[in-house]
């Protein structure tokens, strides 16, 4: 019951911001660049809380993730620029083709492990870069033009509905057993999980929501190029997730509204933009050597403050 009264609770929360931030676009309070730091804002908690299943949770080391992202900005193109359907749809599409990217990589991938892994979910990602390079279907290396359809609600309730699916599943048996694969996977197959069903169902949950963000990131932008996800792309992915702490969720999402701000701001210093922003993260790791929130989560604050003050109360 308490725990409901929680999920409520941050839902509630979530709804006033994104009916305040609706009210202020309506009132055009928020001009379209601050619309486009919004959107991408949410594009980057979807991926950040989409890698965070894979690497935070289920401790697999994956450095692939715009290979997801490119799959399904492209496939949600081609359904809304090629096959004019609608926008949910394209972003379904994208998802569900993301998806089974991720079971393609996941399934031949699950005997590696650490920097074996790393490398060989980068050539998978470097793999999907270089054969939209050569289709001509969708524009090569030009690039593909599409129409302008990702709107502040989109962007939001995809993200929010990321976030619910993720916490969800990793407070279910399911996430458990991903933890306990993370923690020691010999001992985990040993007490009878299924790791390898684990292992794969975490690529391909991780795979669908990374397929969302790039439908959403396609429609954002008025031409979409396979430039955009190189591996500079997933290095960027997992700073979120390793700046933010693996295994916390929470501090998944505070690093991605975070950098996207920063980013954004130093966007006006381009000569000494990645200085200064290496120097944040240089920082950060330094005084925060476990990232921002470590494991533990928003609520596990606030818990440690109530009982410290019944505690003291006693």
């Amino acid at each position: 019951m308490k725990k409901s009264k929680i999920f409520w609770g941050y839902l509630v929360l979530a709804l006033v911001i994104y009916g305040v931030g609706q009210a202020l676009i309506s009132m055009n309070v928020i001009d379209l660049y601050y619309q486009n730091m919004l959107i991408t804002m949410c594009i980057n908690l979807m991926l950040a809380v989409s890698l965070h299943l894979v690497i935070g949770i289920t401790g697999q080391f994956s450095i692939g993730h715009a290979g997801f992202l490119a799959v399904g900005a492209y496939v949600s193109a081609i359904v809304t620029m090629k096959l004019g359907m609608p926008f949910i749809v394209a972003i379904l599409a994208g998802a569900i083709v993301a998806m089974l990217a991720g079971l393609l990589v996941g399934i031949p991938t699950l005997r590696l492990k650490g920097d074996y892994l790393a490398i060989a979910t980068l050539g998978f990602a470097e793999i999907i870069r270089i054969v939209i390079l050569n289709i001509d279907y969708v524009g090569g290396a030009a690039g593909m033009q599409v129409s302008h359809m990702t709107t502040w609600t989109y962007a939001f309730f995809t993200a929010l509905i990321t976030v619910i699916v993720i916490s969800n599943f990793t407070k279910s048996r399911h996430g458990r057993a991903c933890i306990s694969i993370r923690e020691d996977e010999i001992a985990s197959d040993a007490m009878g999980i299924n790791t390898t069903y684990y292992k794969v169902a975490a690529f391909a949950i991780g795979a669908f929501f990374a397929g969302v963000a790039g439908a959403i990131f396609a429609h954002n932008t008025y031409i979409i190029q396979p430039a955009s996800f190189g591996f500079l792309k997933s290095f960027d992915i997992l700073i979120f997730v390793v700046l933010g702490g693996l295994g916390s969720l929470s501090g998944s999402v505070i690093s991605a509204i975070l950098l996207t701000f920063v980013s954004a701001y130093l966007a006006n210093f381009p000569e000494t933009r990645m200085i200064i922003y290496s120097l944040v993260l240089i920082l950060v790791m330094l005084y925060r050597p476990t990232g921002l929130m470590g494991t533990k989560e928003i609520t596990d604050l606030f818990k440690s403050k109530k009982k410290g003050g019944m505690t003291h109360d006693e």
